[in-house]
């Protein structure tokens, strides 16, 4: 059976170890040993939005695994002139051996993987951003030495990133506690299933409305942008509700002696993050992004060669 990343959910069982094993990688790579794991593979990545980190680090991933990354917009897709996702996804099939998918809609997402019989790598939906998880626990583990424990603090909407962290913390055993305002929840069904496993872990996925409850005490303080691509029309209301959840100088000063900001990227500075915060020493959000890279080799070798 073919194996696909559409939700963190699907790495159960194996997402601490799929972590060391990107970990390694790195360091090996740092120290100068490149296989060529893919060697002769190709990658079909398909871009319904655009991105900086997605693309880059897609494409260096597999030039450095000894592969090919070959970018689709719509516009090169018979699939933007009518053609069905599933027709899509068959074809595609027959060409390169994984699928790479950044699409607008998570029930697209499942359709093109449901067909295809390659991997099929969600790079973000509108309800899950698995790959940015990985990078992002990595990151932590890599800082920390450890995930079990933790406690992550996530301040803002409720959107895909705020669902597929919830899953991944509760896998690893990191504790997590979500602020956000009222309307801007994180999703019913991904929360019930993160607290399942958070069940399993000896851990908890907890939610309320204030940030300085959120950050107290946390080791990792996590923010993203209030306006997701899609959402550009309710920029303005946004900014008016979101601002008391603003990552700042105060704020930090709540979480743990020790603690870390971390932020996915782009950061909106002055909106969601100050300047003070994102360029200060306790930041990492350029390991972050540095992580997007070795955790999508270590993605692209797990489901393409095992």
């Amino acid at each position: 059976m073919t194996k696909h990343l559409i939700s963190v959910a699907d790495l159960e069982g194996r997402l601490e170890q799929l972590i060391d094993r990107a970990i390694e990688m790195k360091r090996a790579f740092k120290a100068g040993d490149a296989p060529r794991l893919l060697d002769g593979r190709a990658l079909a990545m398909i871009f319904e939005k655009p991105s900086t980190r997605t693309r880059v680090s897609f494409e260096v991933a597999m030039f450095q695994l000894g592969g090919h990354g070959l970018f689709l917009s719509p516009k090169d897709l018979q699939m933007g002139r009518g053609e069905t996702v599933e027709d899509t996804a068959r074809v595609l099939s027959r060409f390169v051996d994984a699928i790479m998918y950044r699409a607008f809609s998570n029930e697209v997402m499942r359709q093109l993987a449901g067909a295809a019989t390659v991997p099929v790598i969600n790079a973000l939906d509108d309800l899950e951003h698995p790959c940015q998880i990985v990078a992002d626990l990595m990151t932590m583990k890599e800082h920390f030495g450890t995930l079990k424990g933790l406690n992550v603090a996530y301040v803002g909407d409720g959107n895909n990133v705020a669902n597929s962290l919830a899953l991944g913390c509760a896998m690893v055993g990191a504790r997590l506690l979500l602020a956000n305002p009222p309307g801007y929840d994180m999703d019913r069904q991904v929360l019930e299933r993160a607290r399942e496993f958070a069940a399993g872990t000896g851990t908890a996925i907890e939610t309320g409305r204030d940030p300085a409850w959120a950050a107290g005490g946390a080791d990792v303080v996590y923010t993203d942008v209030w306006t997701s691509m899609g959402d550009e029309s309710e920029e303005g209301d946004r900014e008016a509700i979101f601002k008391p959840y603003q990552v700042n100088e105060e704020l930090m000063h709540k979480a743990a002696s020790g603690a870390v900001f971390m932020h996915c990227l782009p950061a909106h500075r002055g909106l969601e993050v100050t300047d003070g915060v994102v360029d200060a020493d306790y930041s990492i959000v350029l390991d972050q992004a540095e992580n997007r890279l070795h955790a999508q080799k270590m993605i692209l070798v797990d489901l393409i060669i095992g």
